[in-house]
């Protein structure tokens, strides 16, 4: 080495400690990246810097990626790599970080989940759900596509349940991951509401003014629907006036988001919620159910003897998209001549056709696009079924039935049963525990947004919102063993 460059190394290592080392390493990465993706403008050479980020706080304290992670997420923007593939970044990146640090404190034991979590009937369900779905994946029409489905629901699954039930160990620690996430979504309301404000919050613009953050105007006010939730339960948990305060703006803006969103199924999610609190409150919960089951079924039964589906076949000429006035939009959506309600339709029937082809195994996961193509039926084509978007059913139940076939759909909708009923009796043991009882009705209630929004569309898998879904799941186990056993009185550490 040159004898000027050697000196000049020895006065840096001197001057700096190791990690003020690191630090600089690490704005130099960052730098380099930040300049490469300004220039070639490829935002993929950003993710060593993440990545980086990722692996230093994972050696300290790997909580604050999940953190970091529900801050960073409404800014979450999809992004083209190699080979056609596709990442969400920073999301997916430090989903798969926070995936390797929860495996890694459950192998080394500096992470603990008790017996009775591990045992717990909706982590049994869960675990049968991945199972069958690996089982699938063999019959699948495209076992690559599939087998890609496996992976994601690892750095679904770990992250969200595990990584929830490793980090929630107070009613405190889940108002933490909610102020976050809300926090973030907030921000990104002001964000999009600056962009709208130039078109005077016109329905015609929202998809513009959401971009590149969101995908379109369902996700981003699905998004806010799910955490309006637990922004209420924080709030009246909240005991300093400033954390109130904080806490109404917060909620404020997520309503303000909400209804300039112009998306009917996340507006009247909130209404559902309100009634299911009704249903849980006088444990109606076990009858709602069946009754939904047997109107369901009767409706199916009806809709496919002989060719009664037909008589929903749209009207090509008057199936319309009232693009700039959202009081035809709506007025549309009840006369059955909405583009996107029939197109929902349109769908719906090539699944149907799907189903009966392949009842048990389905076409495997994730392949229904293309697949459906070859059971659609010309008499419900609309004018936007060519789908750019390559999107699926509009239906996350019908999906599962169609890709997973009987086994799959049972497993779901037995799960997604098993979580509300057991939702309805955590709410009335909490009766004497107000801090864990705010934390069941939080989580119920959001989960009951996203599971509304899935008769409309399929989101389980969608970044901004499957992660709550689990998450949502992780806090109704652990508001369990709350109860059970009683809420840690010191936040002592365990990850």
């Amino acid at each position: 080495m040159n004898p000027s460059v050697n000196n000049l190394w020895q006065r840096f290592r001197q001057a700096y400690d190791g990690p003020q080392q690191l630090f600089m390493a690490f704005i130099g990465l960052l730098l380099l990246g930040g300049a490469g993706a300004a220039l070639t403008h490829l935002p993929a050479l950003l993710l060593p810097a993440g990545l980086a980020v990722a692996l230093l706080v994972a050696l300290v304290e790997w909580r604050w990626i999940y953190y970091l992670l529900f801050f960073l997420l409404p800014f979450s923007e999809e992004i083209s790599l190699f080979g056609g593939l596709s990442m969400d970044v920073p999301s997916e990146p430090l989903m798969l970080a926070l995936t390797g640090c929860v495996g890694a404190a459950l192998l080394l034991g500096t992470g603990r989940i008790p017996g009775r979590e591990w045992q717990h009937p909706l982590i049994i369900l869960l675990g049968l759900m991945l199972l069958w779905a690996a089982v699938d994946t063999f019959f699948s029409v495209d076992t690559l596509k599939s087998f890609k489905y496996m992976l994601a629901k690892v750095w679904y699954l770990t992250p969200f349940v595990l990584g929830t039930l490793l980090i929630i160990r107070r009613p405190a620690d889940a108002w933490r991951f909610a102020s976050f996430y809300a926090t973030g979504a907030a921000l990104s309301v002001l964000y999009v509401a600056s962009r709208h404000a130039t078109k005077g919050f016109s329905f015609a613009d929202i998809n513009w003014a959401l971009r590149p953050f969101f995908r379109n105007h369902v996700i981003y006010a699905t998004m806010l629907a799910l955490l309006i939730p637990f922004c209420w339960f924080a709030l009246r948990a909240a005991t300093k006036a400033g954390s109130k305060l904080a806490w109404r703006a917060v909620l404020g803006l997520l309503l303000f988001g909400l209804l300039t969103s112009y998306t009917r199924a996340s507006m009247l999610s909130l209404p559902i919620a309100a009634l299911f609190f009704g249903v849980m409150h006088l444990r109606f919960t076990k009858v709602v159910l069946v009754a939904v089951a047997i109107g369901t079924g009767l409706a199916v039964a009806h809709i496919a003897t002989g060719d009664n589906y037909m008589e929903f076949a749209p009207n090509y000429e008057r199936t319309i998209f009232n693009g700039k006035n959202f009081e035809k939009h709506l007025e549309a959506t009840y006369k059955m001549q909405d583009v996107s309600g029939m197109e929902r339709v349109y769908r719906w029937v090539a699944a149907a056709r799907m189903i009966a082809d392949k009842p048990v195994v389905g076409s495997g996961p994730a392949t229904f696009y293309p697949e459906y193509k070859r059971y659609t039926i010309k008499s419900f084509r609309t004018y936007v079924s060519d789908n750019p978007e390559k999107s699926t059913t509009h239906n996350y139940f019908l999906l599962q039935l169609a890709e997973q076939g009987i086994p799959g759909f049972v497993l779901f909708l037995v799960f997604v049963s098993t979580a509300l009923l057991k939702a309805e009796s955590l709410y009335h043991r909490a009766r004497q525990q107000p801090e864990v009882r705010r934390v069941i009705l939080a989580a119920t209630m959001s989960l009951v947004v996203i599971v509304f929004h899935l008769t409309l569309n399929e989101l389980v898998e969608a970044d901004k919102i499957g992660p709550v879904f689990f998450i949502c799941i992780a806090l109704l186990i652990r508001c369990e063993s709350w109860l059970a056993e009683g809420v840690p009185q010191e936040d002592t550490p365990t990850v």
